[in-house]
């Protein structure tokens, strides 16, 4: 498995974001689940969102709505769409394979929202 993300950047409260991750080793499409953590400077990582190959998802608590995760398993890319952001969404951004209970993660990806 071998993730790249893309789409971080700085944007301005209440603007929109849109992550990618591409898995390259292609295993997302056969049963894995797929998804994006974070952290924050001096916080624990936390769940953002996850889906599995099947179109099940799991969000974190503090998205309320906010933010859309999607895949495309022919293309082994899962997407988050992150919209109305805030200062407290500044983190790096990780996308996760959980292939077999084998979790990949990816690099990280910075986000900062400024006020």
């Amino acid at each position: 498995v071998q993730l790249l993300e893309s789409g971080g950047g700085l944007v301005q409260t209440g603007g929109s974001l849109r992550l990618s991750c591409v898995d390259s080793g292609k295993t997302s499409g056969s049963g894995a689940v797929m998804g994006w953590f974070r952290q924050a400077p001096g916080k624990q990582r936390e769940l953002v969102a996850t889906i599995s190959s099947g179109g099940h998802i799991t969000y974190g608590d503090f998205v309320k709505g906010r933010f859309t995760i999607s895949r495309i398993n022919e293309k082994s890319t899962v997407y988050l769409q992150m919209n109305n952001l805030e200062p407290a969404d500044t983190a790096v951004y990780f996308c996760i394979v959980n292939f077999l209970n084998e979790v990949s993660w990816g690099q990280g990806i910075q986000v900062t929202v400024s006020s």
